[in-house]
């Protein structure tokens, strides 16, 4: 009885400590989640500033006809997959890379038909351990990262595209809505729509040399800032899907200790229950 008793104290303190740990976890994520979500609206400016240009210049005869923006017969097709490079953050990456796989199943037969361009050190294990063509990866990136972080893998990707080795690509990320929300999303990248432009805050700008060449330099760089805002997205969701999970964990951990104290205490009183009979009944045989 007395060592069920220190097995179930032994429990005890191993959850406590176990409980401790995520709950630190939890608030790290959370400080993580609130700095991406801020990178993210700072980003923001930007992004809609060369937009507009590029609305602006394709709504004329000449943006249309840019090969970025142009679809042709697709003979091979790339993916940006961006996942983690450490676990503990739920499903993220597991729903992540289910969606990728059932699209690759559903356009195509043969692996010649298409490429990975991985980011995160979670996609390329799972990738590279089950023979998938990867084309490139990018991993160990900081948990608050910059442009210049993926800059030559999106680069690389987009620069396929341009170079017709590849003659579409899709961008795979989490989209976020919230901290307990986020959604595995597979949408195309290239060839790029034309973003519209907005007659109520139409510009006119004057471009040198001139704007076909503006927009052939602003293409490839608005392809890469996507990537960049998409990556923004799936760390805030990755931190999100982390702080949840470690809150649930925690949780998880408090109902444990309580049934390990529940049980601790009816052990310890049937045992003090054992030790007043036994002394009962030596006291009865002595009498």
């Amino acid at each position: 009885m007395a060592k069920g008793i220190r097995e179930v104290r032994s429990k005890i303190k191993s959850t406590k400590n176990m409980r401790q740990i995520t709950k630190a976890m939890k608030m790290v994520a959370a400080a993580k989640l609130r700095r991406n979500q801020e990178k993210a609206e700072a980003a923001r400016p930007y992004a809609d500033k060369i937009q507009e240009v590029i609305a602006s210049i394709a709504s004329g005869t000449s943006g249309s006809k840019h090969p970025m923006l142009q679809s042709r017969p697709v003979k091979k097709t790339g993916y940006i997959v961006i996942t983690s490079d450490r676990g503990l953050a739920g499903g993220y990456n597991a729903n992540m890379l289910r969606a990728v796989i059932n699209k690759i199943a559903e356009k195509h037969k043969s692996k010649d038909e298409y490429g990975i361009f991985v980011i995160g050190r979670k996609g390329s294990d799972f990738f590279r351990k089950r023979n998938y063509p990867v084309l490139e990866e990018a991993t160990g990136l900081p948990a608050s990262p910059s442009f210049a972080d993926i800059k030559k893998i999106a680069s690389s990707a987009v620069a396929m595209f341009a170079n017709e080795q590849i003659d579409e690509l899709y961008l795979c990320y989490n989209k976020f809505h919230s901290a307990i929300s986020q959604t595995p999303t597979v949408k195309q990248l290239l060839p790029l729509e034309a973003p519209e432009s907005n007659n109520n805050r139409a510009m006119n700008y004057e471009y040198e040399p001139s704007s076909e060449e503006v927009l052939a330099n602003l293409l490839p760089k608005y392809a890469e800032t996507l990537v960049y805002s998409a990556l923004l997205e799936a760390k805030a969701s990755e931190e999100g899907s982390r702080m949840t999970a470690m809150g649930n964990a925690t949780d998880n951990a408090t109902d444990m200790i309580n049934r390990y104290t529940l049980q601790y205490n009816r052990a310890r009183q049937a045992a003090i229950t054992q030790e007043i009979s036994e002394i009962v009944a030596g006291a009865n045989a002595q009498a």
